[in-house]
């Protein structure tokens, strides 16, 4: 066994753990952490297949970016485990049910492409441009329409989240801009005249006594 191999398989070990332990891990900072670290391995492992676009947007995009966005949230909000953990074990039969048929379903789709006595040689033409351009050209020229209409499901998507939560509930809290751009002076500040209250002076302990 060569190192990359070897190296391989290690990342390969931590990211199943730590892929684990995101969905078993009691602490919600914990589980973003164990993400983080899921990230950061399938980024090795992407590096060890010389596809350094994808490790470097992981990195960038997901561990730079996304899930430190989602730490600091969910260190903000100081979610409740226990509550978030309500029906684990209940729902847990469908959850695996449905984990193992999604697995099913990407291992049917990508299975072809691990197929590597079908992939054809290089040109050296092609070699010299690198992997970056190369992925450019290949999605935006064969992988068009299927990323045009993943764009679109992303924006139902994001749209779909907005309008879930900003739906009027009692215990949350919004602002309504074209309320606020249409304040005034006399919304903000408010002249009160107060009657002034004069106290009058002590009386002098030695003003009653004489000598």
């Amino acid at each position: 066994m060569d190192t990359i191999t070897a190296l391989f398989y290690f990342f390969s070990a931590v990211l199943l753990g730590a892929s684990f332990r995101v969905i078993t891990a009691r602490s919600t900072v914990h589980s973003a952490l164990f993400l983080i670290l899921a990230f950061f391995s399938a980024s090795c492992i992407w590096m060890l297949l010389k596809a350094e676009f994808l490790a470097i947007t992981l990195v960038l995009v997901y561990i730079g970016a996304v899930m430190v966005l989602f730490l600091f949230v969910v260190m903000m909000l100081d979610i409740g485990s226990d509550r978030v953990r309500e029906g684990f074990y209940k729902h847990l039969p469908l959850a695996g049910f449905v984990g193992a048929l999604i697995a099913l379903e990407m291992a049917a789709i990508l299975m072809s492409g691990f197929r590597v006595s079908n992939v054809p040689e290089l040109s050296p033409a092609a070699a010299k441009m690198g992997n970056t351009k190369l992925l450019g050209i290949e999605i935006y020229t064969h992988y068009l329409y299927p990323l045009q209409i993943a764009a679109v499901l992303l924006l139902v998507a994001i749209i779909a989240a907005i309008a879930l939560t900003l739906r009027q509930r009692k215990d949350s809290r919004y602002q309504n801009p074209a309320e606020q751009v249409k304040v005034t002076k006399a919304d903000r500040l408010r002249i009160i005249k107060v009657k002034p209250t004069v106290e009058a002076p002590a009386a002098d302990n030695n003003s009653n006594g004489g000598v």
